[in-house]
């Protein structure tokens, strides 16, 4: 073996720092708090009432909206303690790892598809690794590199083969750069950014001779589109310098294992010196909560996009990194802070455009995913049990592109198959960015015509029609589908309303709730986190 010369770790690594110590005031949810409302600007919207709490923290840890028992239940409590012991009992539940599973999923796939690895396999990887908490540097190390006889950690390979990325080394390099280090540098595979200084293709082909799979390959040459001359580079981390890979000679194979530069990404790039991953994981799981990243949006993490707040960016790094990138410490700290708890209503006298949204002085209202849509529906309208023992018909396969299409005679008839349309009629494209919403009329068609949907809203034994039909009071019919959909109870004059409504259509009853029903799914109230 030759060895020309190997830079040490650290300084191979983005940056030889970790992130510049900050002073703390006290726990990370009372400096969230200080350093927020030090630099609100304007008056601050009040701390959410109790079942706009409910319903948002649900959301945000369960994936699903409350179920009626539970909302009575919150409301009925006189703990002042109360929202510290819901927000242990979700982190604590089955659904908690399921709901992290869903959004990690969508962040790292896109919504493309794989088939090598099957998706309960991938599903079930993820969910044992936030079950059992695994620091978030680990969970990022496997689903970069796995070797082929670790079969406990095979399912992370799904990450690497999907769709667009296998055998796509340039794909793989975006997608790596913009998911888990904040920079879609895309264009800097032909040249430097032209606007960005810190997007260059030096960078590009550094990442890129990364995730080649042999050391042979692991030096890139290129040349710019606009300057001529060729260039060369090894793996190198943006903004940090060359990994030189030794030389191997026919016979060393065992030895040049050690060296292959995917290998070594999952070592160099999940590191606390890596200020970049650093900053995009604590940016992307602040944005999980609070609708939009400190850095907005996270994939543009440059000089020319800085944080809102500076200082509080560097403390909630700060403490990921001393908690040893502990995700469910952070967002618990998070979820904890006036913050996070802060109402979606605006404070009296204020119009929305005099409160800008990177100031967190008012909470941000966001669309459901699919994933949390679908939930919910199947929540509100008492079918998720009928979904989750759900059995698939076997003559009848479900696909919800040929469903979706007209050529399958059946509705879907279990949760993977609910999951799998909703995914299809809501979700971004395979291979867009989820970062960035894009709302279609599609959505709102989907979710006022859907026959699965309207299936959801026939009487049967234990589901929210067939349980209101049962309810000979109008009054406390309407309050029930309230509770049951919007997880609170109506006002005066929505009772009026549901009540006159029904009451001019004694005659059909049924469908009259039904269609009130239909009408609260359909608002935006629903449809949105808030």
């Amino acid at each position: 073996m030759r060895i020309i010369f190997l830079i040490p770790l650290a300084v191979a690594l983005l940056t030889a720092t970790v992130p510049q110590p900050v002073t703390a005031a006290g726990p990370l949810h009372a400096d969230i708090d200080r350093m927020i409302e030090t630099a609100a600007g304007g008056p601050l919207a009040a701390v959410a009432d109790d079942t706009e709490f409910l319903r948002r923290i649900t959301l945000d840890l369960a994936g699903r909206i409350p179920t009626v028992a539970e909302t009575t239940a919150f409301l009925a409590d006189a703990n002042s303690s109360k929202r510290t012991v819901l927000v242990d009992r979700l982190f604590a539940s089955p659904e908690y790892p399921r709901r992290m599973q869903e959004w990690f999923q969508v962040m790292a796939l896109e919504r493309r598809a794989e088939k090598s690895i099957k998706p309960a396999e991938w599903s079930a990887y993820l969910q044992a690794a936030f079950r059992e908490n695994r620091p978030w540097n680990e969970l990022v190390s496997r689903v970069l590199f796995v070797e082929k006889d670790d079969k406990a950690n095979q399912p992370a390979t799904k990450f690497i083969l999907a769709a667009g990325r296998k055998g796509n080394a340039h794909q793989t390099t975006q997608d790596i750069a913009r998911i888990f280090l904040g920079r879609d540098i895309m264009c800097s595979q032909c040249h430097n950014h032209p606007t960005v200084d810190v997007y260059t293709q030096q960078d590009y082909f550094g990442l890129f001779s990364y995730v080649q799979e042999q050391p042979v390959k692991a030096t890139s040459e290129f040349e710019s589109v606009f300057e001529p001359g060729k260039q060369t580079t090894g793996p190198r981390l943006p903004g940090g310098r060359e990994v030189v890979i030794p030389k191997f000679e026919k016979g060393q194979e065992a030895e040049a294992a050690k060296y292959r530069p995917r290998l070594l990404l999952a070592r160099d790039l999940p590191q606390a010196a890596n200020t970049a991953f650093v900053r995009t994981s604590t940016n992307r799981l602040w944005a999980l909560l609070m609708g939009r990243g400190l850095i907005h949006p996270p994939h543009l993490d440059h000089p020319v996009n800085p944080p809102s707040h500076p200082e509080l960016f560097e403390r909630l790094q700060q403490e990921f990194v001393t908690h040893k990138f502990n995700v469910r410490h952070l967002l618990r700290e998070i979820v904890r802070s006036r913050t996070y708890q802060r109402s979606s209503r605006l404070p009296e006298g204020v119009q929305p455009a005099d409160v800008p949204e990177h100031r967190f002085r008012v909470a941000t209202s966001r669309p459901l995913s699919p994933e949390q849509m679908a939930w919910s529906l199947m929540v509100a309208t008492g079918n998720l049990q009928r979904m989750i023992t759900g059995k698939v018909p076997k003559d009848s396969p479900f696909d919800a592109y040929n469903y979706i299409n007209g050529n399958v005679d059946r509705l879907p008839a279990t949760v993977g198959e609910t999951m799998e349309l909703f995914s299809w009629m809501m979700g971004n494209p395979p291979g867009e960015n989820p970062d960035e919403y894009n709302p279609a009329m599609g959505h709102a068609l989907f979710l006022m015509n859907e026959e699965l949907v309207l299936d959801w809203l026939k009487p049967r034994k234990d589901s929210l029609i067939g349980r209101v039909v049962a309810t000979p009071d109008n009054t406390r019919a309407v309050e029930q589908l309230y509770l049951g959909v919007l997880s609170r109870r109506p006002t005066d004059a929505e009772t009026r309303s549901g009540v006159k409504f029904l009451d001019k259509n004694t005659a059909t009853r049924k469908s009259g709730l039904a269609d009130l029903a239909w009408s609260l799914l359909a608002s935006a109230e629903f449809r949105l986190n808030h």
